[in-house]
């Protein structure tokens, strides 16, 4: 048996990796085990799944592509990365749409299998890239992954379908020896998902261990590489996606409020999640709807919240035109209800698998008549758990409908979150009123919202609907003062909120020569941007909005401290529109709408071009 040449161990700060193939092949998957065995070693990172638009894209083509990126680091991680360091292409496809992204004197490792001519033409490839120039420059790592992985079954009871569906487990322990991951999480998860088919858990342990294997005694890899454990706070780490974050604060809100959950959702992409995740904790009293159409999940959820219960909705920005209506009438009623809009690329199908940020004049002003409810945003995929407490705590306190924006980035994503103690997390307490001596169903707080009083409580029968109301007693009344009364006090009770949220913090100086302002998904990109500069000498400071309507009570001050502001955003302007009108000072705008997040260089670049040579040096 020949020797096996000990392989050098080489230390690396962070690595970006994005795997490629086929929509069938596994990618999704393949990258979330990476992500959570990276995630138990105790590195930081950030991912962005990447998923073809299409439902079933033709097999091999380049609308078929999946991809996911991971960036991981033993310092701190606030992005999936601009540009990945390795990718793993599973088929023509999937080289040909990944490897302008890949940076200069990337490594490649590739599937050699599927480099035949077929797949070559529907991957729009003349010449077999493999065998030309196309890929000089590049450490290219060529495989046959598909023959590996059927040598490796060959005992195996699995159909020749199964076995070539296992490939993507022996590109994960490759992956695995080649950055030092361990195997046994995996091995863990496999024999859980397959448990009523422990065939299948066997073949993809084996097709792994294959992989791992193959990376030790092949000669064609020549170094292995380590990425120390980040120094994170101490605590108990569990790595967790946006819309699982989202899905865990609404349950803890539930705990805190001692109110059972109602959500009411019809599917809709990039938010089923937050429905399907839900629907799995109903030994906490949570209940779910699947319902026919999106007015029916959001009118059930009004019905919810009636009768007292912590009543949600999910969607994204289609299902957001179709419950305009219903949120009115969340309006006028005064009833505590949380919408969340998983933002993706638009207007109406638009791009369905997509990031984007333009929801939020929607949310703002997508219903008739003067309709105000409160709009609050998360930032990263864990920052979605804290927004969704926050959701529910105001929609409770205040008695109005609360819009929670993520985006289909942030809410597939992925990063490490630290367990916090329940005992650490806000107030979410709300009481019924029970005592009929002075009730009406309009009389009002200190902070203008209304009692809550459950159908059936004694002495407490009232009506409330669509029409205008009176104040106080809630009857209907269309004398033109009370309804320009009432609409006045709508408002004044969203500005209201304003007194019980936190200050607008300013990462950096207090004042200076510009100030990055943003908000939701683009919140680890602006980040990095400005940590940069910083480091470059530039006199520049971010800020990112979580409440947005209204807005911090600091934040005109914020925004009067600095020489310049700038808002990059992943629509034409919205909030920067926003900025303008409601604090009429100017700023500069940095608009992408490509469907993925921004990149640090994209933010950096325009610090630098608005800031010139003026760094302090």
């Amino acid at each position: 048996m020949p020797e096996v040449k000990e392989k050098k161990i080489e230390t690396l700060s962070d690595v970006t990796v994005r795997f490629a193939g086929d929509s069938g092949d596994g990618m999704q998957l393949t990258g979330t085990q990476f992500s959570d065995t990276t995630a138990w070693v105790g590195n930081d990172l950030s991912t962005l799944p990447d998923y073809p638009a299409e439902i079933r894209a033709p097999a091999g083509t380049l609308y078929g592509v999946s991809g996911f990126q991971l960036h991981f680091s033993s310092s701190d991680v606030n992005t999936p990365g601009d540009v990945p360091d390795v990718l793993v292409a599973m088929n023509p496809a999937a080289l040909k749409k990944n490897l302008p992204e890949l940076r200069p004197n990337g490594t490649i490792i590739v599937n050699t299998d599927s480099f035949d001519p077929k797949n070559l033409k529907l991957a729009n490839y003349e010449r077999n890239p493999l065998e030309d120039d196309t890929l000089n420059g590049y450490h290219v790592h060529e495989v046959p992954i598909t023959s590996l992985t059927k040598n490796a079954l060959e005992d195996s009871s699995l159909s020749l379908k199964e076995v070539s569906r296992c490939k993507n487990f022996f590109a994960l322990g490759i992956m695995y020896w080649l950055y030092n991951r361990p195997l046994e999480k995996t091995e863990e998860w496999l024999k859980i998902k397959f448990k009523n088919k422990p065939e299948l858990a066997e073949g993809n342990i084996k097709a792994m261990k294959s992989g791992y294997n193959f990376g030790e005694i092949t000669e064609i890899f020549t170094t292995r590489y380590k990425v120390d454990p980040a120094n994170l706070p101490k605590g108990t780490y569990r790595n967790i996606s946006g819309n699982e974050a989202t899905a865990l604060g609404f349950l803890t809100a539930s705990v805190k409020s001692n109110l059972p959950i109602f959500l009411g959702s019809y599917p809709i992409t990039p938010a089923s999640d937050i429905l399907q995740y839900l629907s799995n904790y109903k030994n906490f009293g949570v209940k779910t709807m699947q319902a026919e159409d999106e007015i029916a999940g959001i009118t059930a959820a009004l019905g919810a919240a009636f009768t007292g219960h912590l009543a949600l909705t999910s969607t994204s920005g289609p299902g957001m035109a179709l419950k305009a209506e219903a949120i009115g009438l969340a309006v006028m009623t005064e009833l505590p209800i949380v919408i969340v809009n998983v933002q993706r690329g638009g207007p109406s199908t638009g791009l369905p698998t997509k990031t984007e940020q333009a929801d939020l004049l929607q949310a703002f002003c997508g219903r008739n008549g003067e309709s105000p409810v409160c709009v609050i945003a998360a930032q990263t995929p864990r920052d979605c758990f804290y927004q969704a407490i926050e959701a529910a705590r105001i929609a409770l306190k205040f008695m109005t409908p609360v819009i929670l924006l993520t985006d289909g980035y942030i809410a597939n994503g992925s990063e490490p979150w630290r367990i916090p103690d329940i005992e650490d997390l806000p107030d979410v307490h709300k009481e019924f009123r029970t005592e009929k001596e002075g009730f009406f169903p309009y009389i009002r707080d200190e902070n203008l919202a209304r009692p809550w009083a459950i159908p059936g409580t004694p002495g407490l029968e009232h009506r409330i609907g669509g029409l205008e109301t009176d104040d106080i007693t809630g009857n209907i009344n269309y004398e033109p003062d009370n309804h320009d009364k009432m609409v006045r006090i709508r408002n004044q009770k969203i500005q209201n909120i304003a007194n019980d949220i936190s200050d607008l913090k300013v990462y950096g100086d207090d004042s200076g020569d510009l100030l990055v302002l943003g908000w939701g998904g683009t919140y680890g990109t602006l980040k990095d941007a400005v940590h940069l500069a910083r480091k470059n000498g530039y006199k520049v400071s971010h800020a990112h909005l979580r409440h947005i309507n209204p807005f911090p009570k600091n934040t005109k001050d914020v925004l009067k401290s600095y020489s310049k502001v700038l808002i990059p955003e992943i629509n034409l302007g919205q909030l920067a529109s926003l900025i303008k009108s409601e604090f009429l000072i100017e700023v500069e705008q940095q608009n992408l709408v490509r469907g993925l997040p921004f990149k640090t260089e994209d933010v950096l670049g325009k610090i630098t071009e608005l800031l010139g040579g003026n760094n302090g040096k």
